[in-house]
């Protein structure tokens, strides 16, 4: 009998035997033991488990719960990582959470590549939890970056909430990976887009043991420009209102695999620019890349916008004090995205231009990074038809 089914009789019991009296026989031998209930006791589900898993080590018994994970905004917004707990005893490891790839992954003691060596190395030896797959494993990234090693399992947890997970441990890293201040990445899209063929990802597995309240995550990236980039935090089984204005608009996924979404259109300067695409909402990527005629749509309607053959759009930096906004329509809705973060980068050179937190490029599907998400509270909702929930950030 599973142990789930031995709680739900225990729960059964206990709620018949509040319920309705029951009538016993005296004994007319041996010795009596008198039962009273303590006045004024109020039944704490997740102790009781608790105590049960320190009286019966081998069996986890899990509890639907949420957990937050606390970020670091590289500056400038370039990218938001959060700190991840790996093993028995835990192990910490720097990862950032990315809804465009799928792998949970980060350097192994074993890995000797430069890249490695400057990152937190998770040695599996010293995990009590540990067990070895031993499948190869690799992976690579847009931006030409890679990794490949081992995969292996342990105990992985975000803000308490824990599961066993298939891990990648990477043996050689991309030069690359060097100067990042995270040590790997934790891939937030779905089991379809998994480098190993059978492996499921984090969410899959809480979903499954059913540690989570609900089968969301839900992503607050702040910006420097409105909040410093001070509390951010992905939010694994729950949603948190104080984060957005007004109600949710939850967008279906079209394609399951990245977090894909239908964009039917974008409105900038007033006018609708007559551009829609399929996309993704993607926290792993940085900026807004959209298509060449939507980029130069944009930019189009911003006064001294260029685009340049090295650096690809630049906005004057001026704008980063404008109050006007664009939108990204999704669902029947339009999403701002305030011009003023379309400056992202001051180039630096004394033109007083700053890189377009808008790009061109991505002719067939668009994506809507960071510069969207630290605007729009984003719900990743993994239901049976998966959806977006977006809704303007609280300001």
């Amino acid at each position: 009998m599973r142990i789930t089914a031995l709680v739900s009789l225990a729960a059964a019991l206990l709620a018949f035997t509040e319920a309705s009296p029951i009538n016993r026989r005296p004994h007319t031998d041996g010795h009596s033991v008198p039962v009273s209930r303590r006045s004024g006791y109020k039944h704490n589900t997740k102790a009781q488990i608790a105590k049960l898993n320190r009286r019966y080590p081998g069996i986890n018994i899990n509890s639907a719960s949420s957990g937050s994970v606390a970020l670091t905004d590289v500056a400038p917004d370039t990218e938001y990582y959060g700190t991840v707990s790996v093993g028995t005893p835990a192990q910490k490891v720097r990862l950032d959470f990315d809804t465009g790839s799928s792998d949970i992954w980060f350097p192994s003691s074993t890995c000797t590549t430069s890249a490695c060596k400057k990152h937190t190395q998770f040695n599996s030896a010293n995990s009590s939890t540990y067990k070895k797959d031993g499948r190869p494993w690799t992976i690579s990234y847009g931006d030409g970056s890679s990794a490949s090693g081992t995969l292996g399992s342990d105990m992985v947890s975000v803000g308490g909430v824990s599961v066993r997970q298939t891990i990648g441990l990477a043996t050689t890293e991309s030069s690359q990976f060097a100067a990042s201040p995270e040590d790997g990445l934790f891939g937030l899209a779905f089991d379809t887009i998994e480098s190993v063929s059978g492996v499921k990802t984090f969410m899959t597995n809480a979903i499954a043991a059913g540690v989570l309240a609900k089968p969301v995550v839900s992503v607050f990236l702040p910006s420097e420009r409105l909040f410093n980039g001070q509390g951010g935090e992905y939010l694994f089984g729950a949603i948190d209102n104080t984060k957005y204005t007004g109600s949710l608009t939850y967008v279906p996924v079209t394609q399951e695999g990245y977090w894909q979404i239908a964009v039917d259109g974008i409105t900038a300067g007033g006018q609708d620019l007559g551009q829609s695409s399929q996309g993704i909402v993607d926290t792993g990527t940085t900026l807004i890349v959209v298509s060449d005629a939507a980029a130069q749509a944009i930019h189009g309607t911003i006064e001294g916008a260029t685009n340049d053959p090295n650096e690809g759009w630049l906005v004057p930096c001026s704008i980063s004090s404008s109050t006007d906004s664009i939108s990204f329509t999704m669902a029947g809705t339009p999403f701002n995205v305030a011009l003023a973060d379309l400056a992202f980068e001051d180039l630096g050179d004394g033109s007083g231009n700053c890189v377009s937190g808008v790009q061109g490029g991505q002719n067939n599907l668009w994506i809507l990074g960071d510069v969207f998400i630290k605007n729009n509270y984003c719900v990743f909702s993994h239901t049976s038809s998966p959806s977006i929930g977006i809704a303007p950030l609280a300001v």
